[in-house]
């Protein structure tokens, strides 16, 4: 199938048009949009010929897992925990309107890459903790969006803004090709085990709070990689996830830093050997803590259909809501993106009532 526009899509059979999907899928809620809105700024279709039904039927993870991948995670989360984080606190200070603190924080992850970011503390006696990740855009400035109560700590991943580090591309282009050559060197691993880092530190920090992780686009796809092995973490919501079926991405152009890894694996058909390894779909099997996943219907920069392979594949109870659009601007997206938000917030109340609540 071809669409009309500056990016011509060629729909592949045999890898993306999966057969229904059986009755594993576990997603007990559904809320949001139905129908994809018109892009005006987009111009090419960003639903790939995909409506609501075909994602929800059609859309999983690739048949293509590893035989070792859990031995792999396993060696790397056991690398990982092994390093002394060694956190560098700075002083805490008030920030925005709401009543929130916040302290610049360093520590020490994998390979001993320094990382930098923020601790963030809502009012409220402390109740809840979160592990905030961020998109590809980097993060130049601390998420205020918390529970009441809440501790959070935001890292940026290793080689983006604030936590640069030679060898690792500071922008998305750059990034999601460094190291791509083995999947142990790959950005994506060291990202993925900058999140358990992120994790011990705050479980310090906070103490017997329940500790979950927040994040959207790359941070979405990073998120799902790491609660796949991560038994600290009690839910997760996680929004336009990246990095689901790279089998199936790899079949559809778009404007985000999968384009990037799509052009590669044209000369490099080998990378999908460790792409495979780090695929969110594949990891959102492993995933049993109550899940919010945010999935959209068009989407130029991380394509629909490998959204809600990872929205379909999750091994627990899930709350799929449904956006619109993601990654472009359209008519309501301000309206979209609040309602996102107040999802958000009523999942981090309670996870699994949320999961499971009938009310739309």
């Amino acid at each position: 199938m071809t669409h009309a526009g500056t990016v011509r899509c060629t729909h592949a059979p045999a890898v993306v048009r999966r057969p229904a999907l059986d009755s594993t899928i576990v997603i007990i809620r559904r809320t949001g949009a139905r129908i994809a809105p018109a892009l005006p700024t987009v111009p090419f279709d960003s639903t790939y010929g995909y409506r609501l039904d075909d994602l929800l039927n059609t859309c999983g993870p690739p048949d293509t897992e590893p035989p070792d991948l859990d031995l792999f995670w396993a060696g790397i989360r056991a690398e990982t925990l092994a390093v002394d984080p060694r956190p560098e606190i700075g002083r805490w200070e008030p920030v925005g309107p709401d009543g929130h603190s916040m302290a610049p924080i360093r520590v020490s992850g994998l390979d001993q890459v320094r990382l930098a970011g923020w601790l963030v503390r809502s009012p409220g006696s402390l109740r809840r903790a979160l592990v905030i990740g961020h998109g590809y855009g980097g993060r130049a400035e601390p998420q205020l969006r918390l529970p009441e109560g809440c501790l959070s700590i935001q890292l940026s991943a290793r080689g983006l803004i604030g936590s640069e580090h030679p060898g690792i591309g500071d922008s998305s282009q750059t990034h999601v090709l460094s190291g791509i050559g083995s999947v142990r060197s790959y950005s994506h691993t060291g990202s993925t085990a900058d999140q358990w880092t992120a994790t011990t530190v705050l479980a310090d920090l906070a103490g017997d709070v329940p500790i979950g992780y927040e994040g959207g686009s790359f941070g979405g796809g990073i998120g799902v990689l790491a609660a796949a092995y991560e038994d600290r973490f009690d839910a997760i919501a996680v929004e336009v996830p990246s990095f689901g079926n790279h089998r199936l991405r790899l079949t559809l152009p778009g404007t985000g830093s999968g384009e990037q890894v799509r052009l590669y694996a044209a000369d490099h058909p080998e990378v999908i050997e460790v792409l495979r390894y780090v695929d969110a779909a594949t990891a959102a099997t492993r995933v049993r803590v109550p899940v919010l996943c945010i999935a959209a219907l068009a989407d130029p920069a991380v394509p629909p259909p490998g959204q809600f392979a990872v929205a379909n594949s999750f091994a627990g109870a899930t709350w799929l809501h449904v956006l619109p659009a993601g990654h472009a601007e359209w008519d309501g997206e301000p309206r979209a993106q609040a309602d996102s938000d107040r999802r958000i917030s009523e999942f981090w109340a309670d996870p699994s009532a949320a999961v499971r609540s009938r009310s739309d």
